[in-house]
C-alpha cells in the first residue's frame, strides 16, 4: 500500500525529538506523568510528650517574675526544692526554644571598632615608632627587654634602652629622655606604638600630653600597623653575631652599643635609596647623592656601552613615608572621567 501523494511521512519518537531538539526523557515524562504525591502523614505526638495543659503550666513557671533572670537549670533546681517537678531541664530548653526565648542573658563584652591608623612623615622627627622586644637571658624563662624608638622617615634609631623588666615608669623615663635629647617641640611629633601595657599606660599618656606629642596605637592583632619597628627588630636578630642567649644584662647592652651605631651610620637601607639612616636623618642625603652621581657620571664617560638604556643615576630617596597609606582610587574605563574608590 502506498502513501497518499502530498501527505507527510510519519516520524518515530526518536526522530521527532531530534528534529524538535527535545530530549527523549522529557517526552517520556509528558506521556507518563508521575502519580500525585500522597498527603504527608500526620505524626502523632509521642506518648511521653507534655500535654497542651502541661506546657502552659511549665511556661507559666518559666515566665514567672522570680525566674526572669534565671537559667532553666536554676528554675529546675528551685522547683525541685519546692517539691514541684514539671519536666526535665532539656525539655525546659526545648519549650523556650520553640517560642524563640533562648539567648544569652548576661551582658557580653563588645569590642569597639578600631580605626585604621594612617600616618604620614615627610621629614625627620615628625613620626616616631617605638616598641619593646624580648632578648633571651642566660637561663630558660629569663629575658632582657630592649626598648627602641625609631624615626619612621629616616629609619634612624633615636633612642634605645636595655632593661631587666618591662614597666610603664621605665617607658616614661625613656621617652622623656629621648624627646629631650632631640629637642622635640610641642606639636612637632607623633609617637606610634602597639597596644602593649606600657604603651597604653597612664604615665606615658600624661607625659606625651605634657610634651605636646600626639600618640597613636596599632589595632589589636594587626602586625602591619607597626611595620617599621618590627622590621628593625628583624634586622637586629638576623645579624650573624646575634647570640642565641645573652649571658647578662651587661652583655645585652654591650651588643646593642655596637649594633645601633652600625645600624645608624653604616647600614645602607634599601628603602632609603641605599643611604644610611644617619645621612637621611641629618639631611645630608642630597650631598651624598650628588657625590654618587659624580661617580656614576665618570663610569658612564669611561664605558657608555655598558649602560644600555640611559646614563646611570643613584637610587632615589622617598619624599614621604606612610603607615597604612590611603588606597588610591582606580581609574575608570577609557574615555571616562569617573574613578572608583
Amino acid at each position: 500500500m502506498t502513501a497518499a501523494v502530498g501527505s507527510a511521512p510519519e516520524l518515530g519518537p526518536v526522530a521527532a525529538c531530534a528534529a524538535l531538539g527535545v530530549s527523549r526523557a522529557s517526552l517520556h515524562r509528558l506521556q507518563n506523568p508521575p502519580p500525585p504525591l500522597a498527603e504527608p502523614r500526620q505524626r502523632s505526638s509521642p506518648p511521653r510528650s507534655l500535654t497542651a495543659e502541661e506546657r502552659v503550666v511549665v511556661l507559666g513557671h518559666l515566665h514567672a517574675e522570680r525566674f526572669q533572670d534565671r537559667s532553666p537549670a536554676e528554675v529546675y533546681g528551685t522547683l525541685l526544692d519546692e517539691g514541684v517537678y514539671c519536666c526535665s531541664i532539656s525539655t525546659l530548653y526545648r519549650l523556650l526554644a520553640a517560642d524563640g526565648e533562648t539567648r544569652e542573658r548576661r551582658n557580653q563584652l563588645t569590642h569597639p571598632p578600631y580605626q585604621k591608623p594612617q600616618l604620614l612623615a615627610t621629614g625627620p622627627n615628625q613620626l616616631w615608632s617605638w616598641d619593646i622586644t624580648k632578648l633571651l637571658g642566660p637561663a630558660k624563662w629569663t629575658y632582657f627587654y630592649l626598648y627602641v624608638i625609631l624615626d619612621v622617615f629616616s629609619r634612624y634609631v633615636v633612642g634605645w634602652m636595655v632593661a631587666d623588666r618591662e614597666g610603664k615608669e621605665l617607658a616614661r623615663q625613656f621617652i622623656a629622655a629621648t624627646c629631650e635629647k632631640h629637642q622635640i617641640a610641642p606639636g612637632q611629633l607623633t609617637l606610634h606604638a602597639d597596644h602593649g601595657s606600657s604603651m597604653k599606660s597612664k604615665p606615658v599618656a600624661f607625659l606625651l600630653a605634657d610634651l605636646g606629642v600626639t600618640k597613636t596605637h596599632s589595632r589589636p592583632h594587626v602586625s602591619d600597623d607597626n611595620p617599621f619597628s618590627e622590621s628593625q627588630f628583624k634586622t637586629l636578630k638576623y645579624r650573624p653575631e646575634f647570640p642565641d642567649r645573652f649571658g647578662s644584662l651587661q652583655h645585652a647592652r654591650s651588643f646593642c652599643q655596637e649594633f645601633f651605631p652600625w645600624y645608624n651610620t653604616q647600614h645602607h637601607h634599601s628603602a632609603l635609596g641605599l643611604l644610611t639612616p644617619a645621612v637621611v636623618h641629618y639631611q645630608r642625603a642630597e650631598e651624598v647623592r650628588r657625590l654618587r652621581q659624580l661617580t656614576l657620571d665618570a663610569a658612564y664617560a669611561a664605558h657608555p656601552e655598558r649602560f644600555v638604556r640611559k646614563p646611570p643615576q643613584p637610587p632615589a630617596l622617598p619624599t614621604e613615608v606612610w603607615i597604612n597609606p590611603p588606597t588610591k582610587p582606580e581609574s575608570g574605563p577609557p574615555g571616562s572621567d569617573k574613578t572608583t574608590q
